[in-house]
């Protein structure tokens, strides 16, 4: 039975484009599975986290983060009462609007684009979903519910102070009610993407062999997960030893987001979804002492894994080629595919130009980017 702060299918706020609705599906459903089968979300496969795509078979992909992440949102919705179908959409959504090769091709984009409106990847996958994707006769884009496009864009809380031009123009035509917190689901999402990506960074990072086991059992949280597997299992082989961990400590971040999120609701008794709008604050979190704990595996991480040297020379050479992409494409649009010349010759000077040069990068995944560069300008050597 469903809370009465979920968000309910049948009060849904619509679409921007009027449609008779499924008699099998609800509205939330239909979004789930627009996004899967949307070109961006197939792209996701050979787009990376950390590691760029030829790096190694095992390390997580955008694709394989976005189906963990969609696990465990759907997980703690399910305990709370909420609707797992909207919940589910926009964890799978979340990451649409990412360039190639991680944060660091995010980075080169943001400052590429600074003078033309700036990039931010939550305004991009709203780009993604309402324009970039064309495959339907009578719109562009997906046509996705309210509920879900304020989930995409807000779900890290609310946005304020200058948008983004992605978002901005969206929201022009669409009021995403941009200054208000999203809906449960929507901060359930964000916070399964922070349990997901914590738990495996480790992993990546262990296989990476950037740092070892005994490090991780020194850190909090971690520490008692192997201490209790130790106790369990004394003598556990290696790996099984380190999988054990964590997986516990994956269940450790879980469990503590459920309870801290049935004590903050209790304490506001929201009767409805616009209680959750308004409350002032995010209602599902981290408990204090659990998220002063994960900053210090965060900063961990950052020195460690993040910027380690390996990595730090790999940012710098795929940093170049998203540098030497952009103006190529800015002098020569021609280079573009031909189904974005129809674009091209409509752009209104240089800004919008940008855009489209922006749209045509970020959707790039790894290896194609790598390709592209390697095509028209020359390779970099990719190996350390």
């Amino acid at each position: 039975m469903n809370a009465p702060f979920a968000s309910d299918p049948a009060l849904a706020s619509g679409r921007l484009y009027p449609e008779e609705e499924s008699a099998f599906r609800s509205c939330f459903q239909r979004d789930r599975d627009r996004i899967i089968h949307a070109s961006a979300f197939r792209r996701l496969k050979h787009k990376t986290q950390v590691f760029i795509e030829h790096e190694g078979d095992y390390f997580r992909t955008r694709l394989t983060h976005s189906i963990e992440v969609a696990q465990v949102a759907r997980t703690i919705a399910g305990s709370l009462g909420l609707n797992q179908e909207l919940t589910e959409a926009i964890a799978l959504a979340h990451d649409l609007g990412h360039t190639p090769f991680g944060h660091t091709g995010e980075d080169a984009m943001e400052v590429l684009m600074e003078p033309y409106g700036g990039f931010d990847h939550n305004a991009q996958a709203i780009r993604i979903v309402t324009s970039l994707e064309r495959h339907y006769a009578e719109w562009d884009g997906l046509n996705l519910t309210w509920e879900t496009l304020e989930g995409i864009a807000k779900h890290n809380g609310p946005v304020t102070g200058e948008l983004p031009y992605a978002l901005a123009d969206y929201n022009e035509i669409h009021d995403l009610e941009l200054h208000t917190y999203a809906s449960a689901e929507a901060q359930v999402a964000a916070i399964a993407d922070d349990v997901a990506y914590n738990n495996h960074d480790l992993h990546d990072g262990l296989r990476a062999e950037l740092f070892s086991t005994d490090e991780l059992a020194e850190l909090p949280l971690l520490d008692g997960c192997f201490a209790r597997v130790d106790e369990l299992y004394p003598g556990l082989n290696y790996y099984r030893r380190r999988h054990e961990a964590l997986r516990r400590f994956f269940g450790v971040l879980v469990e503590d987001v459920i309870n801290d999120a049935q004590r903050r609701i209790a304490l506001i008794n929201p009767k409805s979804v616009h209680d959750i709008r308004h409350a002032g604050h995010a209602v599902i979190q981290f408990s204090d002492p659990v998220f002063q704990d994960l900053k210090v595996i965060r900063e961990f991480l950052f020195h460690r894994m993040y910027r380690a040297p390996s990595v730090v020379v790999m940012r710098k050479k795929v940093t170049k080629m998203v540098h030497d992409l952009f103006p190529l494409f800015m002098e020569q649009p021609e280079l573009l595919p031909k189904q974005w010349r129809k674009d091209v010759a409509e752009a209104q000077g240089e800004t919008m130009l940008a855009r489209i040069v922006a749209d045509y990068i970020a959707g790039m995944t790894d290896r194609f980017a790598i390709q592209e560069h390697e095509r028209l300008i020359g390779g970099i050597d990719t190996s350390e």
